[in-house]
């Protein structure tokens, strides 16, 4: 809890056993567990408190298939849902989700990460969205990589005023 309030976040006893909970397998696996991962994995417990939420992701891609992926988002209260076709799954499901949302962004850096070694263990990654000159970070994890982009996209857009 010291540690969270130095970084800047105040949460309630329950948010605060769901993040223990959380670190506590993540120092299991990672032995090591920085402001970043913090960071993280206090961002999982306030997403439920932010107006744009990822709530549905479906991805169909291969080798002789074009990349399709289709978006949900929590807008507000209200689920949208989009489908886009991309150069990869990834660029699909940020296509689709570009739809929902009423801000033009740019992805200036995306960044992933594997917390842990193992094909079964969490990603995270790092996104940098440009919006009318303005720089946002995004984060995310998860186990599925593509998950991990659109949260982290989603996460970036949610900044956004």
């Amino acid at each position: 809890n010291h540690r969270l309030q130095l970084l800047g976040f105040n949460y309630d006893k329950e948010a605060l056993d769901d993040i223990y909970q959380r670190f506590l397998i993540l120092a299991d696996k990672k032995k090591e567990v920085n402001d970043d991962d913090i960071r993280i994995l206090t961002g999982d417990v306030f997403q439920g408190e932010k107006s744009l939420k990822l709530e549905l992701l479906q991805v169909v891609c291969g080798k002789s298939t074009v990349p399709v992926a289709t978006v949900g988002l929590r807008i507000n209260g209200e689920i949208h849902t989009s489908t886009a076709s991309g150069n990869g799954p990834i660029d699909a499901a940020f296509t689709a989700a570009k739809h929902l949302i009423s801000k033009t962004v740019h992805l200036e850096e995306f960044l992933i990460q594997a917390i842990t070694k193992g094909s079964d263990d969490f990603g995270k990654v790092h996104i940098q969205v440009e919006n009318e000159g303005k720089i946002y970070y995004g984060f995310g994890t998860h186990t599925d990589i593509v998950t991990a982009s659109v949260e982290a996209f989603i996460d970036a857009i949610a900044k956004i005023k």
